[in-house]
């Protein structure tokens, strides 16, 4: 290996330490004495229960990890999003985990707990994913209720979707472990299942307090809302047990019995490695995603034998399209090319820039994916589409919006996942979050803005300048430089792949190395949705 790569592999693995650091601060939850608070109640943690469900010897697949990083500071901030979330298998069969996290805030439900809640219902109801939720929450975050109650995407959305999962036949199971409160209580009652644990679990429209308040009634939480009183006088829960563990063994138990999942029928062959070592993922990735690199180094490290049958090899060459399988599956990759490279005419095109004929070719080549029920996988690494007058005579923005077109109305599962830059509509052209791919993850070196930071930066401050000398102002060279440094620091902080994952513009952040893995459990978990309707196209310009 060359100074290079070896300097590559130092600074994404520096990305990574850090994203690892910050990782293990968020699985404290509330932190330490909030855990030790849990024990003592003979209760465990929403990670430890995870834990004694999920089986070890099958990959397991955290969502959201950094939803919420770095928000709502001045409440003391809501790690995870307050919910602790997985992709992964009960008795081998796969199923999305969902587990309050009662350390933080006693589980409350800030705006982002309810998008990440909403968004782990998403992924349940596209795949067809048996759901088990973990219950401990004490219900809204009332110092933000008014941005988690009442609109469409907020917190009554999850009951909604309870039902409509119910009448697509997708199991749930709640098992409460602690309080579920007011609106919450609906949760387990409109799941298939309701288990509860005796002393801890509850489940009321108001707790003790308020119903003192509103009707002078003086009562406990276990009589009011117990799990005695929910199996043998409401009859709102089917099973009570002793202790968690219990609780946990009994959802293992309805989940084994499960009928067998229907099929998308995507082909899979049996799975084989890489041939070349998937650690030198690392080395890769230029520094600061600085300068140009061959994105086939990537493919050839994350598909099985190495083999990558390219689509229209010798066109469109700022794009990579082509037919591959990872871990058996097989998938239509298309991938942002970093190369500067010729094209035929001699000329050159910078590499993750998309050209006419790039966009021509990917389009293309997303149709036959769905003609042939392949799922699609998009690495994104792309600054944009090409821009001056030439693009523009040349019809940039017709083959752009043919290519936007093909991505979404595409009907099989796409999975992306940013390994580097991802800037204006080439994140919407390569499949980004508002093009609904069933998936989509992000390198610790991904990017994710309007545009690049320089150009934005530059952008910017010709607009403040020009605004502070219409006010009469003048702006000396210091100060020009002052502001222009204020800017590029605050955008690039908006910018990282933490901002984009606190947010869920992103399903987590991964290790390099973990990529072949987390495209191969995704599509593993698409195919358990058989419904795939048939392709559409609406009008575009040819």
């Amino acid at each position: 290996m060359n100074i290079e790569f070896n300097r590559n592999e130092d600074w994404m693995k520096l990305l990574l330490s850090q994203v690892k650091s910050q990782a293990d601060k968020i699985k404290l939850g509330g932190g330490k004495k909030a855990i030790e608070k849990q024990h003592e109640k003979n209760k465990l943690t929403a990670r430890e229960r995870i834990a004694y469900l999920c089986d070890t010897d099958n990959p397991i697949t955290e969502l959201g990890t950094f939803a919420g990083f770095d928000m709502y500071t001045e409440h003391g901030g809501c790690p995870a999003g307050g919910t602790v979330a997985v992709l992964a298998y009960i008795q081998g069969r796969q199923c999305m985990v969902v587990a309050n996290d009662q350390t933080v805030k006693a589980g409350a439900w800030f705006p982002i707990t309810g998008k990440k809640n909403l968004r782990l219902q998403e992924i349940a109801m596209e795949n067809h994913l048996p759901i088990v939720y973990l219950v401990d929450s004490a219900g809204v975050f009332l110092p933000m209720q008014d941005e988690i109650f009442p609109d469409k995407e907020h917190f009554g959305r999850i009951f909604r979707n309870n039902a409509r999962m119910s009448a697509m036949g997708i199991t749930q199971i709640a098992a409460v472990m602690g309080a579920c409160v007011a609106g919450g209580a609906y949760l387990p009652i409109m799941s298939d299942e309701t288990l509860m644990v005796e002393g801890n679990g509850s489940i009321f429209l108001a707790g003790p307090y308020l119903v003192k308040a509103a009707i002078g009634e003086n009562i406990d939480a276990e009589t009011l809302g117990g799990a005695d009183t929910h199996t043998s006088i409401s009859g709102i829960a089917d099973y009570k047990f002793d202790t968690e563990q219990a609780c946990l063994d009994q959802v293992k138990k309805i989940i084994s019995k499960l009928g067998l999942p229907a099929s998308a029928g995507f082909n899979r062959a049996a799975p084989a490695p890489p041939a070349k070592d998937p650690a030198e993922l690392y080395g890769i990735i230029p520094e600061n995603n600085a300068r140009p690199y061959d994105m086939l180094g990537i493919i050839e490290r994350i598909v099985d034998n190495s083999e990558f049958e390219q689509f229209k090899e010798d066109y469109g060459k700022t794009i990579l399209c082509g037919y591959a399988r990872i871990d058996g599956w097989a998938v239509g990759i298309v991938a942002n090319q970093r190369l500067v490279i010729k094209n035929k005419k001699g000329e050159m095109q910078m590499g993750g820039v998309i050209y006419n004929d790039s966009a021509d070719k990917a389009a293309r080549f997303i149709l036959n994916c769905n003609q042939k029920k392949i799922p699609l996988v998009f690495l994104q690494d792309v600054t944009g589409f090409m821009v001056g007058s030439r693009s523009e005579h040349a019809g940039i923005i017709k083959d752009g919006a043919k290519l936007v077109n093909a991505v979404a109305n595409s009907v099989v599962p796409k999975i992306t996942i940013i390994v580097g830059n991802s800037y204006g509509a080439g994140n919407y052209a390569m499949c980004g979050k508002a093009y609904d791919p069933r998936f989509i993850f992000a390198w610790p070196s991904a990017r994710i803005a309007v545009m690049g930071g320089e150009q934005a930066a530059k952008t910017l401050l010709q607009i403040q300048v020009s605004s502070l000398k219409a006010q009469g102002k003048t702006i000396d060279e210091a100060t020009e430089k002052q502001m222009l440094d204020n800017i590029i620091s605050q955008y690039n902080q908006q910018t990282t792949p933490y901002y984009a994952a606190a947010r869920l513009w992103v399903d987590d952040i991964i290790d390099p190395i973990q990529t072949r893995q987390v495209i191969a459990e995704s599509i593993a978990a698409a195919n358990q949705n058989p419904h795939i309707d048939a392709l559409k196209t609406g009008v575009f310009q040819v």
